[in-house]
């Protein structure tokens, strides 16, 4: 191992935990009462008394946002080489898009529950709606941004629209549609979340929920502490699928690898 890549292992670490230390010093200089901030070692301490009833949750959690992801990224992914393909489609759909998902999930959420009733529906719904618009905008983008000039001399060698799609717009969307799967799988957890406690009776959402009611803040930052750590898993994965299908696109810096700035 390199010196560079033991600092970009290290790096993260040692911030993570100087942050940690400098919350706890805080909590214990101005005796912030536990309900208001516990600290962390509260925090890991509920995590630990509680980890029989907090892993099925989290697990549920996890295994939720994964469909609405997955299904985000089929939807996203179509309706995006739709848009960037077809001025057409990208005129009809395109303030729809911009409507929709200026409206907060949050709203959508009793209006699933009418619909589908209260539990793992109205979560995956929700993953999904959060998940799938930057995706498709980062799709559209990258097709869209097709050089005229390189699609004319395509044409002129006899390329129809679609060869230029599946063989030149597609492949240049690549680093753009990694991109918003950082971005998509935070939200998409997000929107399972605020789901889950909102209307369900499983889930890190609903563990929160029900803690947050009986005052046992400690183990609402524990579930707070597993979310994070899930996030933080599926974006290393997005990342390390970035780098493994397009990783022609993403730069060398210690930006790029981490931030996705391909």
């Amino acid at each position: 191992m390199t010196r560079v890549q033991l600092r970009k292992q290290l790096t993260p670490v040692v911030s993570t935990l100087a942050l940690f230390v400098l919350w706890e010093a805080a909590c214990q200089a101005f005796r912030i009462p536990t309900f208001i901030l516990p600290r962390p070692t509260e925090a890991l301490a509920a995590l630990i008394d509680n980890w029989a009833g907090i892993w099925p949750n989290a697990l549920h959690t996890l295994i939720t946002t994964l469909i609405g992801f997955g299904g985000a990224v089929a939807v996203g992914m179509l309706l995006g080489i739709a848009v960037g393909t077809s001025a057409l489609v990208y005129d009809a759909i395109n303030p729809l898009l911009i409507g929709f998902n200026a409206i907060p999930k949050v709203a959508l959420v009793p209006i699933l529950v009418l619909w589908f009733g209260i539990g793992t529906v109205p979560a995956v719904i929700t993953a999904f709606l959060t998940a799938f618009f930057p995706i498709v905008v980062n799709v559209a983008t990258g097709i869209a941004t097709v050089e005229p000039e390189l699609s004319d001399v395509l044409r002129s060698l006899g390329a129809s629209k679609t060869d230029i799609v599946r063989k030149v717009g597609i492949p240049r969307s690549m680093p753009y549609f990694f991109a918003s799967l950082k971005i998509a799988i935070a939200l998409a957890f997000v929107g399972a979340v605020v789901s889950e406690s909102i209307a369900s009776n499983v889930g890190i959402g609903y563990l929160m929920l029900s803690a947050s009611a009986t005052f046992r803040i400690p183990l609402v930052f524990a579930g707070l502490l597993v979310i994070a750590l899930m996030g933080i898993i599926m974006y290393l994965a997005a990342a390390r699928l970035e780098r493994r299908f397009a990783s022609w696109a993403t730069r060398g810096s210690e930006i790029g690898g981490y931030m996705g700035g391909g």
